[in-house]
């Protein structure tokens, strides 16, 4: 899947992440657990020259107070956050979960994953400037 590089903010890298998905995805198949699929998209996006953190902490803000802590499953390069599934197919509450993973922080790029019976990717995306409007109104 070659996303269209010109309308898309971080597509090259998101291009690159996508690419080794289905590097890992070819090796791998499908059956294995989330955890496996991570670690073994580490190993591809660091090979690709990425800086790929596992299970990167995201806070949870209300009213300026920390109200909870989450986990994305890979962060790269500070710029993308990518959320590896391993379901039939995506549900929306997977859609849902990376949004308010968008939603919580300063990234603003997202990839849904699905090493599922057949490779699914989503890719979201959450302006800077929309969460500095809702946190203003």
């Amino acid at each position: 899947m070659k996303l269209d590089s010109q309308n898309y903010k971080y597509s090259e890298l998101t291009d690159k992440i996508i690419k080794a998905f289905y590097k890992v995805y070819n090796a791998l198949g499908y059956g294995f657990l989330e955890k496996v699929y991570e670690n073994a998209l580490l190993i591809e996006l660091k090979k690709e020259g990425l800086e790929a953190t596992a299970q990167a902490p995201i806070k949870v803000l209300y009213e300026n107070q920390m109200i909870g802590e989450y986990f994305a499953d890979i962060l790269v390069g500070n710029k993308v956050i990518v959320e590896i599934k391993a379901v039939k197919c995506f549900a929306v509450e997977h859609e849902a979960q990376l949004l308010n993973y968008l939603k919580a922080t300063e990234t603003e790029v997202g990839l849904l994953l699905n090493f599922g019976i057949k490779p699914e990717v989503k890719r979201k995306a959450f302006n800077n400037l929309r969460k500095n409007q809702k946190q203003s109104a």
